[in-house]
């Protein structure tokens, strides 16, 4: 037996919106609530942060049940964003989190512009927030139910309203719709307006009929698809903006398991991941990810994260990992 080689150290260290982290793994808003659930299993403040659930301005109790199903390689779900409301968050969520050192990037949603706007000028000062995500796929009232993020002129109003409420000091990170026909034209759009970086992506609308009742599952009918089945379709959108908006920090995610799986996402132009449906079976997934992720870069020559963020895009002729030691 051949005996085993030390992988050199790693600087992992991400940033988000030139925020320092830790780590360049966080959660994914509305797989682990607010944190709580997953403080069992391995420490908090080890990952780059924790994103919420999107809060609304008011308690939510969402959409009728059945709200989840089992697919091929994933999930659909129609939670329907319910939570506490900011004020629920600010009183109970962001105080956990911040009296054990963990930081939270706060995904809001809302129906109108001023609702996002709103939300961000409440964050304004609360404890352990890193940065604020936009959660534009929403359905914008204004607009006859039509989602934010399917539209670049909707989206950059809500990213520039949400800029100019939002305290200085955070971030702000546009989440899209993969459901659009050109989610650079949007990226772009977010960009412009202000937007400190992007988070891609949101799930895919799908639907699920039960041969036997003959009906949909879901009691909102259709909802959204996470899970490895929409990893091809994530990287294909980081890829895409990336290529595009090469100066713009995406966070990716969509499927991720694994650190081979984030590992593609850092290579397709993230500059850090988020794991979502992975922890409804591993609670430990974003901890184990960061050190799976940190052995896989340093068995490439990749003595920095950094280094790779794009790596894919690079031509075979720029040379190997190891220059960048």
């Amino acid at each position: 037996m051949l005996p085993e080689v030390e992988l050199p150290s790693v600087d992992m260290q991400a940033s988000l919106g030139g925020v320092p982290m830790v780590s360049p793994v966080l959660t994914a808003s509305g797989c682990a609530s607010f944190g709580r659930e997953l403080d069992p299993f391995f420490d908090l403040t080890s990952i780059g942060a924790v994103v919420t659930k999107s809060v609304q301005l008011r308690p939510r109790s969402g959409r009728a049940t059945p709200r989840m199903a089992e697919t091929p390689s994933g999930m659909i779900n129609s939670i329907g964003l319910q939570g506490p409301g900011i004020d629920g968050l600010l009183a109970d969520e962001l105080p956990w989190l911040a009296e054990r050192g963990v930081r939270s990037l706060v995904s809001i949603a809302g129906a109108r512009t001023e609702d996002f706007a709103e939300l961000a000028e409440r964050l304004r000062g609360a404890p352990g927030v890193l940065g604020i995500e936009v959660n534009i796929s929403c359905p914008n009232v204004e607009s006859r139910g039509e989602v934010f993020a399917c539209n670049p002129d909707a989206s950059a109003a809500v990213v520039a309203a949400v800029r100019a409420a939002a305290d200085p000091a955070h971030p702000v990170y546009a989440k899209l719709t993969p459901d659009v026909t050109d989610i650079v034209s949007v990226a772009r759009a977010c960009a412009d307006a202000g937007a400190n970086g992007l988070s891609m992506i949101n799930t895919l609308l799908g639907l699920v009929i039960d041969p036997d009742t003959m009906r949909p599952v879901l009691g909102g009918v259709t909802g959204g698809l996470s899970g490895p089945a929409i990893r091809p379709v994530a990287l294909r959108c980081v890829w895409q903006v990336h290529a595009a908006l090469p100066n713009v920090p995406i966070l990716g995610m969509g499927g991720i398991r694994t650190g081979l799986d984030a590992l593609q996402f850092i290579l397709a132009g993230a500059g850090a991941v988020s794991v979502g449906t992975a922890v409804f079976n591993d609670p430990s997934a974003p901890a184990r990810i960061h050190a799976e992720l940190a052995d896989a870069l340093g068995e490439r020559g990749f003595g920095r994260l950094a280094d790779a963020v794009g790596y894919a895009h690079r031509a075979p002729d720029e040379g190997s990992p190891g220059r960048h030691r």
